[in-house]
């Protein structure tokens, strides 16, 4: 028989053996973890490397005496920020600031787009090109429609509203269900930021799923978290203060086919898609993802106890509450009953939100909540897109693509068909609707302008093109609504695609559908 000695000696040894095994997997997890970090650099850094060479590769591609050097440079910007916005070899904020570095060096050297004269245009004008997007209207309509979010996150009326629709809404899945687009369509209204209607939203359903004690990713959870992710891209549609994406094109049409669009407009022509389409959700949604129960039992429980937390609505969110459906009457109203704009309206009503005693929130707590980011994406994407209008960029890429096709003599619904079919195609490469607009619109702007006898002068066809640039209905890097949801583990890209397709079929019939009859019966077509 072994003695007590070696008895613990045998332990020990054996303590150690699995000690080393440990260490070992350990370490080797390590040097994997490791090994994905490189690989991922590498891939960052060769798709960097990319984005330069097709700078270069395009200034030096000969292309005639019909392009002039300034719109030259314009297309090799394009294609380098075309890479990186695809790839995200940075972010894009410091992509976007890297685009307006290159546009004052390089545009300083070419001359004027106008064509007067053949003298370098110099740093001073170059600069002001680079940095013209920080003056449009648009970018300080989403500047004020980001703090009105912020508003929103600051008070939690945003959740609030959530909390009482779902409250309405019972225990059933499938009015849970209905709830949970009824609840994307009210804040659309009123929290122009589809991540901040995301935020809203998301966690409350998956609380109502751990309720009844699923774990997120069961299927009640996939079935209600690409419910609220869907109908936020297709209000985003529905709604011209919904995404800023919107205002992109707004900005280009305004300034290159001066015309305005009013809200109350927009609102005519794409409400009733979005309608349709989010009928069409609820029952692809209620095919493509059968749920393991079809009553959520302690649901409504769980609602008022999430209320309580809440306690009694409060002063601020009272206050929030009148200026927000007091700036929803003066934005769809806006040149029916009074002559000011969605831009200048939003930016009076944050001056009063940040009123001390009056407003609801301070200037600290707004610098806390915005994304800043976003803003250099969105004016450095106005810029660019102005850059490829005025030296005439994009009507040269116009005409040497959709021009070579034939598609400005085609019948206009079969041009609407194709290009449409493109837009959904080239989203998927597209992580950002506003950099996938900033990119496209001047293009299609160029294209509608070119079109014999177009209703409104091609206006039409780009606010259609437009409404497509904001589907992001197929994968879950599409939007970002979409990877907010994602990142909870809820349902798999599989699932999502399940749903997308059938949803992106669905939109493109209805986009022709729309364009052979309710469109074309406004004058839009």
């Amino acid at each position: 028989m072994r003695t007590a000695a070696q008895r613990r000696a045998k332990l020990a040894e054996q303590a150690r053996a699995e000690q080393e095994a440990v260490e070992r997997h350990e370490s080797g997890r390590g040097h994997r973890f490791q090994d994905s970090v490189l690989s991922h650099l590498t891939l960052k850094m060769g798709w960097f490397a990319l984005a330069w060479a097709g700078l270069i590769v395009v200034l030096l591609l000969p292309t005639g005496p019909d392009l002039p050097l300034a719109a030259k440079q314009a297309l090799a910007i394009l294609v380098f920020a075309v890479i990186m916005w695809v790839t995200e070899a940075v972010s894009y904020a410091v992509s976007s600031i890297m685009i307006l570095g290159l546009i004052a060096v390089m545009l300083a050297f070419a001359p004027p787009a106008t064509g007067e004269g053949n003298t370098a245009m110099g740093t001073a004008a170059s600069l002001k090109l680079a940095l013209g997007g920080f003056a449009s209207p648009a970018v300080a309509l989403v500047a004020a429609a980001l703090a009105l979010a912020a508003a929103m996150q600051a008070t939690g009326l945003h959740k609030r509203l959530a909390l009482l629709v779902l409250r309405f809404a019972g225990e059933k899945t499938r009015n849970i269900l209905i709830g949970a687009i009824v609840i994307s369509i009210i804040l659309a209204f009123f929290v122009p930021s589809a991540t901040a209607r995301g935020g809203a939203v998301v966690p409350i359903l998956l609380g109502m799923v751990a309720a009844f004690g699923l774990q997120a990713n069961s299927k009640l959870g996939a079935l209600l978290i690409i419910t609220a992710a869907q109908s936020i891209s297709i209000w985003n549609i529905g709604i011209k203060t919904a995404a800023a994406q919107n205002q992109v094109a707004i900005g280009f049409i305004r300034d290159q086919m001066h015309t305005d669009v009013p809200w109350g407009q927009w609102f005519l022509w794409a409400a009733p898609w979005s309608a349709l389409m989010s009928v069409a959700l609820y029952f692809i949604m209620r095919w493509a993802i059968k749920p393991e129960v079809e009553e959520i039992r302690g649901g409504k429980e769980m609602i008022r106890q999430e209320l309580a937390k809440l306690g009694p609505i409060t002063g601020k969110e009272i206050r929030l509450i009148v200026v927000s459906v007091l700036l929803l009457l003066m934005w769809s109203t806006e040149d029916v009953l009074h002559p000011f704009d969605s831009t200048t309206t939003t930016l009076v009503a944050i001056g009063v939100l940040l009123t001390p005693r009056i407003g609801v929130f301070s200037w600290k707590t707004v610098e806390k909540l915005i994304n800043w980011g976003t803003l250099i994406v969105f004016a450095v994407g106005i810029s660019l897109g102005s850059l490829l209008l005025s030296t005439g960029a994009a009507a040269w890429l116009s005409e040497r693509t959709f021009g070579a096709l034939g598609l400005a003599h085609m019948p206009i619904l079969a041009m609407i068909a194709i290009v449409t079919a493109f837009t959904i195609l080239i989203h998927l490469g597209f992580a950002s609707a506003t950099s996938l607009s900033s990119a496209l619109i001047p293009v299609f702007i160029a294209l509608a302008m070119s079109i014999p006898n177009a209703a409104q002068g091609g206006l039409g066809f780009v606010i259609i093109q437009q409404f497509v640039i904001s589907f992001g209905f197929l994968l879950p890097v599409s939007a970002p609504q979409n990877m907010l949801a994602y990142g909870t583990g809820a349902f798999t890209a599989k699932q999502f695609l399940k749903v997308g397709i059938p949803l992106t079929i669905v939109g493109y019939l209805l986009i022709m559908l729309f364009s052979a009859t309710y469109w074309s019966w406004l004058g839009l077509v």
